[in-house]
């Protein structure tokens, strides 16, 4: 049985990557941070109890700020998978919070990589390591945009996900890690955090729905995106490593679509007419520097991977709209 470790296991992305790892007959370890209220709703599904035998997914405490817990985990699991998916992920909030943000993302992954390296060296095995890079790291460089398209960070988070690529590149080539950057542009799910834009706009026009709320507060309507739906970025996550070598992957839809495109598309799946009545824009939600547009150019991946995305925008918008008015029993 494989072992697998992830950090940001309460996230969107870890939730449904265990939930691939399991299905895969894998063992898999999770990271959460000590919180004093539970922070792990996304995993209650498959939380297996401490006091029952050989199970096969083991929450552990850490903290990616944290090298002797990074470290000590690393030996104590012994994986031979380690997906590096935790995160101060809110690009808007990283402008608040810069150095925070520079500590987790950055540093958090230069924490693991110094671990791993040692950790081979030392018991001859072999670990695999993915990096959760970021298509913002592309930043304000014109779309479309590869595996060797120059990175144009505009926010700290950027720069901090820019930072962490490199030094799994560096580790990759000074030290022989199986160490990948999977580049992925935006995907969501009704995991999606709700103070990220998607999930803010699909949780909105279901309370509007409901009749719990009145309106909904956005800022900037012309920012592009490639939206893909989650799960499936996550298999791409798998599949990387599961490769003879390890190499870099953009992973995307190809396709680019609006704020403001989302917002059309979820008041339609709700039946509520035109968007604008509900709508009201608000500055605090700007970012001091923006990115325009992104586009992935999924070519590498299609050829390399075999993998491409099968659920499109509007789809991706529906089954968003759709869970989020069960939540709240709005019936559409």
């Amino acid at each position: 049985m494989k072992k697998a470790l992830l950090t940001g296991v309460t996230g969107q992305d870890g939730s449904y990557l265990a939930e691939i790892l399991l299905k895969k007959g894998y063992e898999v370890h999770g990271v959460i941070r000590r919180a004093s209220t539970f922070n792990t709703s996304r995993i209650d599904h498959i939380y297996q109890d401490p006091h029952v035998e050989h199970k096969n997914f083991i929450l552990h405490y850490g903290d990616l700020s944290d090298a002797n817990t990074v470290r000590k985990l690393l030996y104590e699991v012994a994986p031979d998978e380690f997906y590096n998916l935790g995160a101060q992920s809110h690009v808007r909030v990283s402008f608040d919070i810069p150095e925070y943000t520079a500590e987790i993302v950055g540093l958090g992954a230069l924490r693991i990589l110094e671990a791993i390296k040692d950790y081979e060296k030392e018991t001859k095995k072999k670990v695999r390591f993915y990096q959760a890079s970021s298509s913002e790291m592309f930043g304000a460089t014109p779309p479309p945009q590869s595996e060797n398209t120059p990175f144009y960070p505009r926010s700290p988070y950027a720069a901090a996900k820019v930072f962490a690529y490199h030094m799994t590149r560096n580790y990759r080539e000074a030290y022989g890690l199986f160490a990948v950057n999977g580049i992925l542009f935006n995907h969501e799910s009704p995991r999606r955090g709700e103070t990220f834009v998607t999930r803010k706009i699909s949780r909105g026009v279901a309370r509007i729905k409901a009749g719990l709320e009145k309106k909904l507060y956005l800022g900037n309507l012309e920012a592009k995106r490639d939206w893909g739906y989650a799960p499936e970025y996550c298999e791409a996550m798998w599949q990387m490593l599961q490769q003879e070598k390890p190499e870099d992957y953009v992973i995307g839809t190809g396709e680019s679509h609006s704020v403001e495109e989302f917002v059309a598309e979820a008041f339609k799946v709700a039946g509520l007419g035109d968007w604008k009545k509900y709508v009201e824009f608000d500055p605090r939600y700007l970012r001091p520097t923006e990115v325009d547009d992104l586009i992935a150019d999924t070519k590498k991946a299609k050829e390399k991977l075999k993998w491409e995305a099968t659920t499109k925008f509007p789809e991706l918008v529906r089954i968003m709209v759709e869970a989020d008015c069960k939540a709240v029993g709005a019936t559409l």
